[in-house]
């Protein structure tokens, strides 16, 4: 496998983010290596995709649909309604041509790390993890029990994030993008296969 610098990276990538999300990015960065040698993952690989899984963050929303036109990259009508959600895609894209990354398991982990898929990949359902996870989070309300599943049973946390992140959006007036139902959707019915769902204290604070 192709190695980074990481610290070069770094160094770019520090011009293109405010302080603030910097300090996620590299805490995300740090969780994903720490979930990847839990789960025996490429560390190189977790490590790089944290890093740049918010590169495209800062960039204006009305600049980021213009981007997306000149790339010739896919828009939905939700990403439309919510251009925030094209920081995952556009990120990939600036990943590979700005950032010299191709390994198409690190641009995936990239475009998913918001709304999740079904049937992700470990690599994807790590940096997933790492985003909602990280040490700078704090607010949402379940977090020190996703926290502590993340390093016991990486499906089951995925599945408690995407439950959470639903439950949350439909109490606002947040976009919600179909593909993070059907996902939600999939790794409950995992979860529930498994074995791993009812009866643990989570959801019992749950309605």
């Amino acid at each position: 496998m192709k190695q980074y610098n990481i610290t070069k990276i770094q160094k770019k990538l520090r011009k293109e983010l405010d302080d603030d999300r910097y300090r996620h990015t590299l805490g995300v960065m740090y969780t994903s290596a720490a979930l990847a040698m839990r789960y025996g993952a490429d560390l190189m690989k977790a490590q790089i995709a944290g890093l740049l899984h918010d590169c495209a963050k800062c960039i204006p929303n009305d600049k980021k649909l213009k981007l997306c036109d000149k790339y010739g990259i896919p828009v939905t009508k939700v990403e439309n309604d919510a251009p925030f959600l094209l920081h995952s895609k556009l990120g990939a894209y600036l990943a590979k041509t700005k950032y010299g990354v191709e390994d198409e398991e690190i641009l995936e982990a990239i475009v998913w790390h918001t709304t999740g898929k079904p049937a992700m990949t470990l690599l994807e359902e790590i940096v997933f993890l790492a985003d909602y996870i990280e040490p700078m989070r704090w607010k949402a309300e379940n977090l020190a029990q996703i926290r502590e599943a993340a390093f016991v049973d990486i499906h089951r946390a995925v599945y408690m994030t995407l439950h959470d992140t639903l439950r949350y959006l439909s109490r606002g007036s947040g976009k919600v993008d179909e593909m993070t139902k059907e996902a939600c959707q999939y790794y409950e019915t995992l979860c529930q296969q498994n074995g791993e769902i009812f009866g643990t204290e989570h959801l019992k604070h749950i309605s």
